[in-house]
């Protein structure tokens, strides 16, 4: 009877997916091309064009913090359908040119939009994936992100240079509407069991906006994204230096096929054996694909650098938000969503802006080896974390749901 296996591909995950992978694409899609466009449409300095690509993180995290404690209270489905409607009323406003001080608050505006679709997206998923196929079931979720992450930049800087923004636009708005429609086919069951009264406390209280459990997992995110950042914001600048844009365009395509091939091996193994048979290699791999990436000088050193990264990063990705989700109790599920989104997000917002101030000391070329040596200390606080506990969780999946 316990070898009996639920099913993971419902009609519910596939709707969440679908869900998932637009709201990403849609962030993809406009990160790559907004701070150009700011500067060719509005004559914006290159920083606050990095300011009109970054505010949108800035919303998504704000919003994450609120809907993080009330995401139960409203309803989760209720909490997708308000995000999907606040971004489909959002998208038209990029039409509209009045200005540098209205794009920016478009941005923002947006990025709490999909802050909230994304955060009541990925706690609904995580309720409807069986207790005994977490692992492998974020992970197959979380490609709905990894395919994202291929095909927007590539789509967004090949309908940049072919295309007008006013056609970037529309495919934005398209497919928001896409995902408001989507939405409402999805069912989202109640909670089993009700929420402890004692939830929310009066005053500040950490656990009103976080979820501790999910804290120490967090801050590992936090610091592999800070390092991925540095891949995400500047590759293209560090393709141009060593004569390898061919490359630089192949690379999120040949990140997202490995991640695409590997989270379904990964999440069954994470399962089965726990999150360390994950997490220590891909520390390993996501460091020697940095390292790599510092000496490359060829196409074929570039891809392979690529190939180790979505091995090392894409699957502690996945692995990192499993933990958060397997650690926290099922009414608590919302803020462990997005104690990690947040925590994954600030590393890649912030990350540019601290690694801006060190590139022009030491080149980009020491960079990626001084942080790929930063990527194997992590394992060490990982270790003190989480690593020497994990066994626990394997032994007693139910354990996180008591007290």
């Amino acid at each position: 009877m316990g070898n009996t296996r639920e099913r993971l591909w419902t009609k519910d995950f596939i709707l969440l997916f679908s869900i998932n992978f637009f709201l990403t694409f849609i962030f993809y899609l406009l990160m790559v091309t907004m701070a150009v466009y700011a500067m060719q449409e509005f004559d914006a300095s290159t920083s606050v064009a990095g300011l009109v690509a970054g505010i949108f993180i800035i919303g998504e995290i704000i919003a994450r913090f609120y809907i993080g404690r009330k995401i139960e209270k409203i309803g989760r489905k209720k909490v997708l359908m308000i995000g999907l409607l606040l971004l489909a009323l959002t998208t038209p406003l990029y039409f509209i040119n009045l200005g540098i001080a209205v794009l920016l608050t478009t941005r923002f505006v947006h990025g709490i939009a999909v802050g909230i679709a994304g955060t009541a997206a990925g706690t609904i998923v995580a309720q409807i994936i069986p207790r005994t196929r977490k692992g492998e079931g974020i992970g197959f979720f979380s490609m709905s992100i990894a395919l994202a992450a291929a095909f927007g930049p590539f789509i967004g800087l090949y309908l940049s240079q072919h295309a007008t923004y006013e056609v970037i636009f529309s495919l934005c708005f398209g497919l928001g509407l896409m995902s408001l429609v989507t939405a409402f086919f999805l069912y989202v069951p109640d909670i089993e069991g009700e929420q402890p009264e004692t939830s929310e406390k009066r005053g500040f209280q950490l656990a009103n906006f976080l979820e501790p459990r999910a804290l120490p997992i967090a801050l590992i995110t936090l610091m592999v994204a800070f390092c991925y950042s540095s891949v995400l914001s500047y590759i293209n600048f560090y393709a141009l230096e060593r004569d390898l844009v061919e490359a630089a365009s192949l690379y999120f395509i040949v990140y997202s096929i490995v991640i695409l091939l590997s989270r379904p091996f990964t999440g069954r193994l994470m399962d089965a054996k726990g999150a360390n048979y994950v997490m220590y290699p891909a520390f390993f791999l996501f460091a020697a694909g940095m390292i790599v990436l510092s000496t490359a000088t060829t196409t074929l050193g570039f891809l392979f650098a690529a190939m180790l990264i979505g091995l090392g990063f894409g699957n502690i990705q996945s692995c990192a938000q499993a933990i958060a989700v397997k650690l926290t109790a099922p009414h608590r599920m919302g803020f462990a969503t997005s104690t990690y989104f947040n925590a994954l997000d600030g590393g890649l917002g912030l990350g540019p802006y601290v690694i801006g101030f060190i590139i022009p000391l030491i080149g980009y070329s020491s960079l990626y080896t001084l942080l790929g040596f930063f990527i194997l200390f992590t394992a060490i606080p990982y270790y003190f974390l989480h690593g020497k506990k994990d066994h626990f969780l394997v032994e007693k999946p139910q354990a996180s749901a008591s007290v």
